[in-house]
C-alpha cells in the first residue's frame, strides 16, 4: 500500500556533499528541473565543513576566518577537472605556505628538532575562504527549492519503473518520495550500512560497496587559531612531524588577509581516541603545539577538533580501523536481481551503477547526469552512485 502522501520527482539525489551539489548543478544547467536533493545534515557540503574563529564578526570578512575541518588542498596537475571547475567559478586560490624550517619530534624522550624545510612540488593549493568556498559557489547555482536539508533517507524500494524512498526529517517525521532515477552521492559503504534496500542488493554488489573504505572516515583533525602567525616570525613554516603526538602531521592553515592557524592530523588510533574526552585531547594538542612552536602556541584564541569516526553520516563501525585512503572503485553495476543494469533480460527492473571516477580532491559527480539526460528517456528507473574518492 502506498503512503497517503507521496512526492513525485524525476530524479532524487541522495547526499549534499560536493558530488551531490555538482550533480544538482549539472542537471539544472542542462535544463532538467524535476529533481530534488536530499541531505541528512543541516547544511550542505558533507565532509567539507569548517569552524569560524571569533574574528569572523561580519558577513563580508567571515570567510577569511573560517578554517577547514575536512579537505583543504588540491593539486591542479593531478586534478585538472577540479582545477577547471575552480577557475570556471572564479574562486581565488593560493599555495600552501611552506617557507622556513620545520620541526621534528622523534620520541617522548627527545626534544623537538628544528630542521630545514622543503618546498612542496607540486604545490598544494588552497581556496581563499576555505574549501567551503567551493560549496558556497555550487550552492548558489542550484535553486533552493530543489534542496532539502535535514532529510535522512532510510529506505529505497524498487517498484517497477519507480523507486520509492522514505526519509526522516529532524523532527522524526517520515517523508515519502517516488523517483524514476536515484543518484547516490554518498560513500558506497554508507549506502549499504544506512539504507534499507527492498529487495536487498545482490550479495556481490553489497560486499563490494561494503569493502570500499570512506576517505577521511577514520581520521581526526585539530585546528588552533591565533591572532598572528607568530611561527613565521621565527622562520618556521608551521610544518611539523611527530612520533610522540597526539598530532602526527602539522601544517600552517592561515589565510592571506585573514586568520592565522595551525592544523594537524591526529595520529592516535580511533579506538584509543574513543576512550578520551574531546577536551582532554584538545589539551594534549595545545601542549604539543607549545612544545613544537613555543609557549604562544598553548593559547589559541579558538580551537576545534573534528573526529570523523564519531560522525554517523561519514563513518561506520568498519571505518574505525580502516586506513581511510583512496580506494579503488567498487563494482560498477549488477546484472542480476531487481536492481539490474540494462540488457533485455532486465525488463523494467531497476538499475544500480557505482561510478567512482578519480577526479578532484573532492567529488564532482560529472558522470552522474548521463543516465538521466532529457534527450534519452528510459523506461527503467536507475540508481547511480557518483560518490568520489577524495584527497586532503
Amino acid at each position: 500500500m502506498l503512503p497517503t502522501s507521496m512526492t513525485s520527482t524525476r530524479i532524487a539525489i541522495l547526499g549534499g556533499g560536493l558530488s551531490g551539489l555538482l550533480t544538482a548543478r549539472a542537471l539544472h544547467r542542462q535544463g532538467i528541473h524535476d529533481f530534488v536533493l536530499l541531505e541528512a545534515r543541516s547544511a550542505l557540503g558533507g565532509r567539507v565543513t569548517s569552524f569560524y574563529s571569533p574574528a569572523a564578526s561580519t558577513p563580508t570578512t567571515a570567510a577569511l576566518h573560517r578554517f577547514d575541518l575536512g579537505p583543504s588542498w588540491y593539486w591542479p596537475d593531478f586534478q585538472p577537472d577540479l582545477h577547471a571547475l575552480i577557475e570556471h567559478l572564479g574562486l581565488a586560490t593560493f599555495a600552501q605556505f611552506d617557507e622556513g624550517d620545520m620541526v621534528i619530534e622523534q620520541s617522548a624522550q627527545s626534544a623537538p628538532m628544528r630542521v630545514p624545510g622543503y618546498a612542496q612540488s607540486p604545490a598544494s593549493m588552497r581556496l581563499l575562504g576555505g574549501t567551503e568556498a567551493l560549496v558556497d559557489a555550487l550552492k548558489a547555482e542550484v535553486p533552493p527549492h530543489h534542496i532539502r536539508t535535514g532529510h535522512t533517507v532510510r529506505s529505497l524500494r524498487a517498484d517497477g519503473a519507480q523507486v520509492h524512498l522514505t526519509s526522516a526529517d529532524t523532527l522524526g517525521q517520515d517523508h515519502h518520495w517516488q523517483a524514476e532515477h536515484v543518484l547516490l552521492a554518498l560513500p558506497p559503504r554508507l549506502a549499504v550500512a544506512q539504507l534499507d534496500w527492498q529487495p536487498p542488493l545482490p550479495a556481490d554488489l553489497h560486499s563490494a560497496w561494503q569493502r570500499t573504505p570512506t576517505w577521511m572516515a577514520p581520521h581526526a583533525k585539530y585546528v588552533a587559531v591565533y591572532e598572528t602567525p607568530f611561527w613565521r616570525e621565527q622562520g618556521l613554516s608551521g610544518q611539523a612531524r611527530s612520533a610522540r603526538g597526539p598530532l602526527a602531521e602539522i601544517h600552517d592553515l592561515s589565510q592571506p588577509g585573514g586568520g592565522a592557524a595551525l592544523f594537524g592530523f591526529v595520529g592516535v588510533p580511533a579506538a584509543v581516541r574513543a576512550t578520551v574526552s574531546e577536551d582532554v585531547l584538545r589539551q594534549h594538542c595545545r601542549a604539543q603545539l607549545a612544545r613544537l612552536f613555543g609557549p604562544a602556541a598553548a593559547h589559541p584564541v579558538a580551537d576545534a577538533l573534528k573526529d570523523w569516526t564519531q560522525d554517523p553520516l561519514t563513518a561506520t563501525a568498519q571505518d574505525q580501523s580502516s586506513t581511510g585512503h583512496h580506494a579503488a572503485a567498487p563494482a560498477a553495476f549488477t546484472s542480476e536481481g531487481a536492481w539490474c543494469l540494462g540488457g533485455a533480460h532486465c525488463g523494467h527492473r531497476q538499475r544500480v551503477v557505482t561510478a567512482v571516477p578519480r577526479l578532484p580532491g573532492r567529488g564532482t559527480g560529472r558522470h552522474a547526469t548521463r543516465p538521466a539526460h532529457p534527450g534519452h528517456p528510459r523506461k527503467r528507473s536507475s540508481v547511480i552512485c557518483p560518490q568520489m574518492a577524495e584527497a586532503h
